[in-house]
């Protein structure tokens, strides 16, 4: 064997394990990643989720608000990312205990039942008005000392929340995506596809309650999301014995 055939030979091998060194690391990456993130979602290989979805507000039948569909679709996306399946159930239907399995609750307290009973035991710092009489505390949040009033199509607020019992690895977290409107909802769980990795850094697998606000739905649907603020402190502490104050907060 020449010289020129040598270093060619050598040259195909040393790509080769180049090209094999760098899938391998991609795939202890990809993987690493997937763990996290399974971790974080509370969402193993095969194992169970369910996906408790409300009905829409304005319907005198058992619909879905087209909105929330939309955020189904992308949570089971997540879902199915984590190599978890998903079970989609009523907001009356679900009978579970807290923790049993992943859950992904969907709207607000006034369309869906099961969301109004883990804010009573988990957020007592926490209310929504739902009152059906018009006026411009309707479907306000309360959180704390503080009010967020509802501008539709022009500022709506949404809680999203990760929610555990303080048992790591015996209990699945519950995540809610608690809006003002329907749109809201979806807006919150693609923050919350978009952002999980930020979050899981940020919060690792504990608590945490987060207020957003989308802005301007009427023009950018969903897309335009900011954070207001971490509202977990707030949310898990007893409201206020005195009355909130008047003020309301607007979007710009």
């Amino acid at each position: 064997m020449n010289d020129d055939v040598r270093n060619i030979v050598l040259g195909m091998a040393a790509a080769g394990l180049s090209a094999a060194l760098g899938w391998l690391a991609r795939t202890c990456l990809w993987n690493r990643r997937l763990r996290r993130k399974q971790a974080f979602f509370g969402l193993p290989d095969n194992s169970e989720s369910v996906l408790v979805v409300n009905r829409d507000a304005g319907s005198p039948d058992l619909a879905v608000h087209r909105y929330d569909v939309f955020a189904l679709l992308e949570l089971s996306a997540l879902i199915k990312e984590c190599g978890a399946n998903a079970d989609v159930i009523t907001q009356d239907a679900a009978r579970q205990g807290f923790g049993e399995r992943t859950e992904f609750c969907v709207g607000g307290p006034g369309s869906n039942r099961r969301m109004a009973a883990h804010m009573r035991a988990m957020l007592p710092g926490m209310r929504v008005n739902v009152d059906s009489e018009p006026g411009p505390d309707r479907l306000a949040f309360q959180i704390g000392s503080e009010r967020y009033r509802l501008e539709k199509g022009v500022g709506e607020y949404v809680v999203l929340a990760r929610l555990t019992t303080g048992q790591p690895g015996r209990a699945r977290p519950v995540f809610l995506f608690c809006g003002q409107t329907a749109i809201t909802n979806q807006a919150a769980a693609r923050y919350l596809y978009r952002h999980h990795e930020r979050l899981a850094r940020k919060h690792g697998n504990s608590t945490f309650v987060l207020l957003l606000k989308v802005v301007n739905s009427q023009a950018y649907g969903p897309d335009v999301t900011e954070l207001v603020a971490d509202v977990t402190r707030a949310a898990q502490a007893p409201l206020p014995t005195t009355a909130p104050a008047r003020s309301s907060h607007r979007a710009p």
